[in-house]
């Protein structure tokens, strides 16, 4: 029932301009989100390590982003700790290139318990203007009402969570990002 639920969430959310489905099919789906941040590569990457800081608590399974933490090393993983000896892997990692870019395997928040996998790759770019950071994740699997269904839902999330990355960047404050 709770995962029936985060579904109808995630479906409501609003699709931002920052993100761009770039294909979609029954059986998977690719989205892109890029932003620039005014801020070196170094601590644009050491920023994005500390996910429970700047996601969203909103797209969490304990409702306390704080929760959240990524190790950034083969095997490791985008984890939220419940207590108790409890939690939940959201990603695994399985690829780091520290300062460039970090790959994450697995179905992010409801997609973890359909039949499906995904590809979720951070890449970060030096820029005349900062840093550009630009997650990807390619999306296939099975789902009885088709996957490109998913995509739009999912592009607003990670787009969110961009621009939320961006705020944290720049201002201290994930919640100062706004939606465009």
């Amino acid at each position: 029932m709770k995962n029936a639920i985060l579904w109808v969430l995630i479906a409501l959310l609003p699709v931002t301009a920052l993100g761009e489905v770039k294909d979609s099919a029954a059986n998977g789906f690719t989205i892109v989100n890029e932003v620039v941040v005014n801020e070196e590569r170094a601590k644009a990457w050491a920023a994005a390590i500390d996910v429970g800081k700047w996601w969203s608590s909103d797209h969490t399974v304990s409702g306390d982003a704080e929760r959240l933490s990524i190790d950034a090393k083969p095997q490791g993983c985008f984890c939220e700790t419940l207590g108790r000896r409890s939690g939940v892997v959201h990603l695994t990692v399985t690829a780091v290139m520290p300062g460039t870019s970090l790959r994450m395997t697995g179905g992010l928040g409801p997609l973890g318990v359909m039949g499906v996998d995904g590809n979720m790759t951070w890449d970060f770019e030096d820029t005349a203007d900062g840093t550009s950071i630009r997650m990807t994740y390619a999306v296939g699997g099975y789902m009885a009402s088709g996957l490109d269904r998913m995509a739009p839902a999912v592009d607003g999330v990670l787009a969110e969570a961009l621009n939320r990355l961006k705020a944290y960047i720049e201002t201290g404050d994930p919640n100062t990002a706004s939606v465009e």
